[in-house]
């Protein structure tokens, strides 16, 4: 059964990726060695995740609080995302997520209509959207590096946005 790019798919990957950052955070810490051998990568991006996952189960929340009892739109809650993940970031690694996440945001808000993914509509042009949010992604990061390394999370990116 193919999975849909939606606003339940969303939260459902905030909550895996809060997880696995959490078990992985000590590890992660531990190697990390650029550009400053703080020990801190791993809590900087679980933190950073962490904000991202409550914004995206405040616009639920907000969704379902309302009059109408409505779901959040896929453009609701990536949106919600990469505004948690910007005011939650933590470190230089907290920030390049955070700009990973606001250019797929840039992308998978805007719908078919402005190139972003067709909405509710499971198949190529999810695939679609997808590479170009992976592709915004990757360069709003890029540009968010005063000085980018390869061999970086920039790097994985890159490989990322070219694999889709």
């Amino acid at each position: 059964m193919p999975h849909t790019l939606d606003a339940d798919a969303v939260r459902t990957w905030c909550g895996l990726a809060l997880d696995a950052l959490g078990r992985a955070r000590a590890d992660i810490d531990a190697i990390n060695v650029y550009p400053v051998a703080d020990g801190d990568t791993g809590t900087n991006l679980y933190l950073t995740v962490e904000s991202a996952a409550r914004a995206v189960d405040a616009a639920f929340d907000g969704h379902a609080a309302s009059a109408a009892a409505s779901r959040p739109t896929l453009a609701d809650v990536v949106r919600a995302m990469a505004h948690g993940a910007l005011i939650g970031a933590r470190g230089n690694s907290g920030t390049i997520l955070a700009q990973l996440l606001r250019g797929m945001a840039d992308v998978l808000a805007d719908g078919p209509a402005q190139g972003g993914p067709a909405q509710g509509s499971p198949g190529a042009d999810e695939a679609d959207g997808l590479r170009l949010a992976l592709r915004r992604a990757a360069d709003l990061a890029y540009l968010a590096v005063a000085h980018p390394v390869e061999g970086t999370v920039l790097t994985v990116a890159v490989a990322a946005a070219e694999g889709a």
